[in-house]
């Protein structure tokens, strides 16, 4: 498996403690940046992981930003994205489960450390369940496509 991570300077340093577990567990990571706080745009960061998820160049993408919120709507504009704000547990397993989200986003002024190394290690332990969800799944990537 390997992960797309990108953040903007609010979600740096997050996304490094993110990219550090998951490294320890072996997973293979495509660091799309930023390196630094310095303030940068999140739309360019959520484009290039959002794209290396659609063009199958990562498996599934992390996003952080403060709240998580302009990460997944930039993100949500590629075809083929499903990204998903999350801020509990739960939302990490429904995400995947029902919605087969390939793009978690977090927010790092919401979030402790702890709460979304959690979150990551639920979102990426759950698969989609498919049955009634697919058809769910189908329609949404109907949306992205009618008016195009």
């Amino acid at each position: 498996m390997k992960i797309a991570l990108g953040a903007d300077h609010a979600g740096y340093e997050l996304k490094e403690k993110i990219k550090q577990h998951l490294q320890q567990q072996q997973i293979a990571i495509q660091d799309e940046g930023t390196s630094s706080n310095e303030s940068v745009d999140y739309p360019d960061f959520a484009a290039k992981v959002a794209h290396d998820v659609s063009d199958r160049r990562a498996d599934l993408g992390i996003l952080v930003c403060g709240s998580g919120i302009g990460m997944a709507i930039s993100a949500n504009k590629i075809d083929g994205i499903r990204a998903a704000n999350v801020s509990s547990e739960y939302e990490a397993q429904m995400s995947r489960e029902h919605n087969n989200a390939n793009v978690l986003a977090l927010g790092s002024r919401i979030l402790q450390e702890d709460e979304a190394v959690r979150i990551v290690d639920k979102w990426l332990a759950t698969s989609f369940a498919g049955g009634r969800h697919e058809r769910r799944v189908e329609k949404i990537t109907k949306l992205e496509t009618e008016h195009a």
